[in-house]
């Protein structure tokens, strides 16, 4: 969040501010029964690639929206 905010220019509370305002918030996945075997590597991959993911979408989410606020703040 820190890092959004400083490459928007802002405090991060304030961004912490406009993601709670737009009802983001951290992934909630399903909970799902884990098996007592470790996963795959490829299953492991699988899982970090996910939630990478999830959280580009997040933060692109976030950009889009701040964006949006700044390109109405600067209208005449």
């Amino acid at each position: 969040m820190r890092s959004v905010a400083a490459d928007l220019g802002v405090n991060p509370e304030i961004l912490r501010n406009w993601v709670r305002a737009a009802g983001a918030s951290r992934p909630r996945g399903r909970r799902v029964e884990t098996s007592a075997e470790p996963p795959t590597p490829l299953e492991a991959e699988n899982a970090a690639l996910r939630k990478k993911v999830r959280e580009l979408e997040e933060e692109r989410e976030i950009l889009r929206k701040a964006a949006k606020y700044y390109a109405g703040e600067t209208r005449w």
